[in-house]
Formats: C-alpha cells, structure tokens, sequence
C-alpha cells in the first residue's frame, strides 16, 4: 500500500488492480472509488486516469457473463455490490503483451483500470452484482473498438460459473457471437 493506495500490475501492459482506503464504522464502511491526489507519483496509469467523463452502473444476475469489449477509451471498474470474476484481453496489436489474458476476483474495495483497447468482460458470483464503469470518453455508436466472445476457446478463460451459450440470461448472442480470438490472431 503506498499511501492510501495499493496498486498491483498484471501481466498486461497498463492493466492496474486498485484498492482504495476504507474506513469503517459502528454504522458501515465508506470506500472511496476514486481520488486522483491518491495516485503515487509515476504510477502507470496516473497521467491517463481521467478525468471521467461517463460513469455507467450494470446490474447482472448470478452466473452471466459481460463482455469482453474493448473500446477506445480508459475505463476504470469496480464492483459496488455483489462479487464477480474480472477477464481482460490485450486486444491491442502494438503492444509488447498483445495477446495476453489476465483473470481476477473483483469484490468490493477492488477496482481495475482497464487502458485503450484491452478488452474488458465480468461474470457475476453474486445473486446480482452492480459494476461500475468510468470512462474517459463518452460511448457513442461506431466509436472505435473491438469485441471477441468470452467463450472463445483460445483465451482459456475458466469462468467460476459453467456458461450455457444458448441461455440469454447467462450471456447476450452479441457477445456469444463475436469472433473468436483465434479468428482475429490470424488477421493480426
């Protein structure tokens, strides 16, 4: 912890795992989500965090899967209830871990900055899990970005709770049916 922040990197360029302070009481906890004077000096993704321009809140049932998009923006994520597992692609073909796939239980207090172009995605472990996002640009339709399905058998991902690709609750046929990583490798 430096400070009142813990900042942990992965095995992808740029994708941070964040705790904040908490400060607890008789009454309950107060988490701050974030606060750009916590930042250490030099830290990776201080100079790129913000300011947030959009901040969009999901409500996602138990064992439904949410991504894995990767849009032109930064994001930074978190949970606010429930508990969820995190899967993040380097989706971006100039970078030295392009290709690399990070996994990680997100739970309250644990936040994840997600830079440009590495895909995001979460399942949800809880009855109902709310994520947050905040992003640096505003989403618009055709902004630019890249999608591939979760399921994608190539990325490997194990997700905590079995996904049956023909059940709406459990992941969109939007995000079922984008291409699969190994298709988009080969164009690469």
């Amino acid at each position: 912890m430096t400070g009142d922040i813990a900042i942990e990197s992965t095995p992808i360029d740029g994708l941070l795992v964040i705790r904040l302070k908490q400060a607890q009481d008789a009454r309950g906890t107060v988490r701050e989500f974030y606060r750009s004077s916590a930042w250490p000096e030099g830290a990776e993704a201080a100079a790129a965090a913000g300011p947030w321009l959009q901040v969009n809140v999901t409500e996602t049932h138990r064992g439904a899967v949410r991504g894995l998009h990767g849009e032109a923006m930064n994001k930074l994520v978190g949970i606010v209830a429930g508990r969820a597992w995190g899967a993040y692609l380097d989706a971006r073909p100039t970078s030295p871990t392009y290709g690399a796939v990070h996994t990680c239980p997100l739970e309250k207090g644990t936040q994840v900055f997600v830079p440009r172009g590495v895909c995001n995605g979460f399942q949800s472990l809880a009855d109902e899990t709310q994520y947050l996002y905040c992003f640096d640009e505003e989403w618009r339709a055709g902004m630019p970005g890249t999608a591939f399905s979760p399921l994608s058998p190539d990325l490997a991902i194990t997700w905590p709770i079995p996904v049956d690709p023909s059940d709406p609750a459990q992941i969109s046929t939007k995000d079922r049916d984008a291409p699969d990583w190994r298709a988009e490798q080969r164009r690469v």
